[in-house]
């Protein structure tokens, strides 16, 4: 190993800042790079993420003649390697230099952290749950990415593939334009499914109502219908309250439709917002002082031609049912009075047959993969 090639654990605020900003370098000029918020950063990696309850983490920076080369978290998620019978370290916050003893260095302290605690094998990227980034993009290097992905050169998968990392699972992305008009085939089983199952299209136009009749219930449902995805660990209920203390309330209420059945209980959900990618190449990381302006801006649909398809959930029993048209029904006249001219599905596992089945009245593009790889150790 090069004499000059060292690694350090994350200590203290100051350590931490720098492990976050690492990327802000890397990735200075890329015009495809979407820099998180580093408060946002902050909250998630510290003990304000409630996913500390249950998990183990340690951050490591790497350094080349004292110059930051490389960063990379090492996460245990405890409940999710009890759900799924393994004994799984987990990697998360990869980035590097093209260097393979760079990205050597990283990955090996994490194996050797990983079994130091008894674990068997190693898994990434992935966050704490399923709600983080994850997985390395392997194709659409070339398109803006969202505020819930991650972006990477594409060195990435090749130097894990040199350290003998294989497939895991992919996820695929779409970009799905909205139409001028309602498929005819989408209205039509929209009407038949609402009238055989008596369902309800609800629309709110305050929050705090929407939060106190189905906050809870829209995340027991994400906790139902995700359960079989890959790595999915239900959320705990402090979880829960986090998630809708803090986002929530920001949602364009618009862009939320539910679901429910005659009697009022929530059997589907479709979140949608804004996209807030240029707004947040735009505020570089800060909300001050005119990064709240450009968020702000976006979430308005001021000028803002693309969507984030955040969340969309149906009850197992109502998969595979037509349902989910019930959703878009409502939302493409949203869509078009808003002024947006395509959606970013965001990651979709490619065996997901029942999410990818719902654009087949749209016109669609499957523009980006990404893939989490894995090796035992």
């Amino acid at each position: 190993m090069n004499e000059h090639l060292t690694i350090k654990k994350v200590s203290g605020k100051k350590e931490l800042k720098k492990f976050i900003l690492f990327p802000f370098k890397l990735y200075k000029n890329n015009k495809y790079w979407v820099p998180p918020l580093i408060s946002d950063e902050i909250k998630t990696l510290t003990a304000a993420n409630p996913a500390h309850d249950f998990c183990s983490v340690e951050m490591w920076l790497a350094y080349k003649n004292n110059e930051i080369v490389g960063r990379i978290a090492g996460i245990i998620n405890n409940r999710a390697n009890t759900t799924w019978n393994r004994k799984d370290v987990r990697f998360g916050w990869l980035d590097f230099i093209d260097d393979i003893e760079v990205s050597r260095l990283l990955v090996e302290t994490v194996i050797n952290w990983g079994k130091s605690n008894g674990m068997t094998s190693i898994s990434g990227p992935l966050g704490f749950t399923d709600m983080d980034c994850e997985g390395t993009l392997i194709e659409g290097f070339d398109r803006i990415s969202t505020m819930s992905t991650i972006y990477n050169y594409p060195y990435y998968s090749h130097h894990l593939e040199a350290l003998g990392f294989e497939k895991a699972v992919d996820w695929v992305e779409y970009k799905i334009f909205i139409p001028e008009f309602i498929p005819e085939k989408h209205k039509r089983i929209s009407q038949i499914v609402q009238n055989k199952f008596d369902l309800k299209i609800k629309k709110y136009t305050d929050s705090k109502k929407l939060v106190a009749d189905y906050g809870q219930a829209i995340f027991d449902l994400v906790n139902e219908a995700y359960a079989p995805l890959y790595g999915y660990v239900p959320l705990t209920q402090k979880q829960i309250d986090y998630y809708i203390k803090t986002y929530l309330p920001m949602i364009n209420l618009k862009m939320v439709t539910l679901i429910t059945d005659a009697a009022e209980n929530l059997l589907g959900v479709g979140i949608s917002m804004p996209s807030l990618a240029k707004a947040l190449q735009k505020a570089k990381g800060r909300l001050l002082p005119f990064g709240w302006y450009h968020l702000l801006k976006a979430l308005k649909c001021k000028n803002n031609k693309a969507l984030d398809l955040l969340i969309v959930a149906l009850k197992p029993e109502y998969q595979n049912k037509g349902v989910n048209a019930l959703l878009f029904f409502d939302l493409i006249p949203v869509y078009q009075q808003l002024g947006f001219e395509y959606a970013e599905s965001n990651p979709e596992l490619e065996i997901n047959e029942k999410i990818q089945s719902q654009w087949e009245y749209f016109k669609t593009q499957q523009h980006k993969r990404r893939r989490a790889f894995t090796k035992e150790i």
